[in-house]
């Protein structure tokens, strides 16, 4: 989507609409909402919502973050102890690996 045509209150709009629907497991919105109004929040010349605009990217970006750690945690926990939680591990997994019991 181009942003060009847009103006400053739909620029937030987006931006605050992005932020809110990464609060429902959606954290690829954070991640994009950082990296697409980037430049409005920090390149363009001042205009009234640019400060709002700079913390919803901020909250987004760490937001990202959190949610890439956490799920790096998981997934090296899992892939750790999978054979280990027995029953539990082979009903959470997708496809089962062949070769540790």
């Amino acid at each position: 989507m181009d942003k060009t045509h847009l103006n400053n209150p739909e620029k937030l709009r987006i931006c605050r609409y992005y932020y809110y629907l990464g609060f429902f497991c959606l954290p690829v919105l954070w991640a994009i909402n950082y990296v697409w109004f980037k430049e409005e929040a920090n390149f363009k010349p001042e205009f009234a919502e640019q400060k709002e605009i700079q913390t919803l990217r901020r909250r987004s970006g760490i937001g990202a973050v959190i949610w890439l750690i956490a799920i790096i945690c998981w997934v090296i926990q899992f892939q750790m102890n999978r054979s280990k939680w027995g029953e539990f591990g082979e009903n959470i997994s997708f496809i089962i690996p062949t070769g540790s019991a």
